[in-house]
């Protein structure tokens, strides 16, 4: 991870990238990209790879300015799953849903 980079976390939640100081949980920077839908991020150096609604976007993680965007057309609105060659990769949506239906059945069990 790049020194700029070193104290901060990024989120992606609701179509929104926010990023936190990690120390503090002091909020950074914030960039709403396209809906209200779950968001994969990929941190790669400098850049901030982040998907959703079918898009991907490029993002500054100094700032959270926009480098480039692509529409992905013909490929619909599914979500998607990114790597990069340093070996980073996001949950999955697959196991996101997994996670959630787990804690929902440990939920029901517990009442």
């Amino acid at each position: 991870m790049a020194k700029t980079n070193a104290n901060v976390i990024f989120l992606g939640i609701k179509g929104t990238v926010v990023a936190l100081n990690r120390s503090t949980g002091e909020e950074l920077w914030r960039l709403s990209l396209k809906g209200g839908d779950f968001v994969n991020l990929v941190l790669d150096g400098e850049n901030l790879y982040a998907t959703t609604k079918g898009e991907i976007f490029c993002l500054n993680t100094a700032n959270g300015e926009l480098r480039w965007h692509n529409k992905l057309p013909g490929l619909g609105l599914g979500l998607i799953t990114i790597a990069s060659t340093t070996g980073n990769q996001v949950v999955s949506a697959e196991e996101k849903r997994r996670r959630d239906a787990q804690t929902a059945a440990t939920a029901a069990s517990a009442s």
